[in-house]
């Protein structure tokens, strides 16, 4: 009798059983690196927008002829946009560098490069929307009104954006695997990309010509449709269309994926 409990004690674990425990363990890990690695890191994720938007605030008052946002206001438009950006970003850069760092678990058979990416565009996810709700909860008590009009809708952009930066991030992640010097390329177009995706300047405010080419972003498409949501009455243009920027996280998370298993021991020798 007590060889068939022990036996029916060490039941092997179904596939899935085995992923969801090596996420969660990676997840918890990753967590503790995150924040517990460097002293400053909190400081840090709040600071680091905190000090653009008061830079592009001044810029603004002082160099552009105001801060008056037609339908919003500037400073809450701003830290929407900022924070949406801010998201896809992390989830974009981060797991560029999950491989490398992980790379001494790949000595399981259980855990693949994969699970490390995957795991971290989560954690970033999270870690930047506990970011967030600390500026909505810190605007209440400086009377800046944070209060999203369609709380829904706010919550469902952010998540279109979260699924763009990680299935950008899955793809990014193998290319930088293999060439590097990409990597070092994509990590410097941040910049150009924020100026590019409306978090700065209306997109409204610009000329009609050129918001046909911004109207290719993907990443515009969900900061301005996030927007739309937070503020009652903020107009933008009339080509945000969200079904645009599912495409985009659709298409490079499967091909993301499909490159994770066509190079998978290749990644792991990295």
């Amino acid at each position: 009798m007590s060889d068939v409990t022990n036996a029916s004690q060490y039941k092997p674990r179904s596939a899935l059983r085995v992923t969801w425990d090596v996420w969660s363990a990676m997840t918890l890990r990753e967590f503790i690196a995150r924040t517990t690695a460097d002293r400053m890191a909190w400081f840090w994720m709040i600071f680091e927008p905190l000090a653009t938007i008061g830079i592009m605030i001044l810029i603004r008052s002082h160099f552009m002829g105001g801060r008056h946002i037609s339908g919003a206001d500037f400073i809450p438009w701003m830290i929407t946009g900022l924070m949406g950006f801010y998201l896809f970003r992390a989830c974009m850069i981060q797991p560029m560098g999950a491989i490398s760092a992980n790379k001494g678990l790949f000595t399981y058979r259980q855990i693949t490069p994969f699970d490390a990416v995957i795991v971290r565009c989560y954690v970033e996810g999270m870690l930047q929307s506990f970011v967030f709700l600390i500026f909505i909860l810190v605007g209440g008590l400086f009377k800046i009104n944070m209060m999203a009009d369609h709380a829904f809708g706010v919550m469902m952009d952010w998540f279109s954006l979260w699924a763009l930066g990680t299935g950008m991030g899955i793809l990014l992640s193998v290319v930088n695997g293999l060439v590097p010097e990409l990597g070092k390329i994509i990590r410097l177009m941040t910049l150009p990309l924020l100026i590019l995706s409306s978090v700065i300047i209306p997109v409204s405010m610009l000329p009609h010509k050129i918001q046909e080419y911004l109207a290719w972003n993907p990443i515009l498409h969900g900061l301005e449709s996030m927007r739309l949501n937070y503020f009652e009455f903020y107009h933008s243009i009339d080509k945000v269309n969200l079904t645009y920027l599912w495409l985009w996280a659709l298409s490079s998370m499967v091909i993301g994926l499909m490159m994770h298993i066509r190079f998978a021991p290749r990644l792991k020798m990295l």
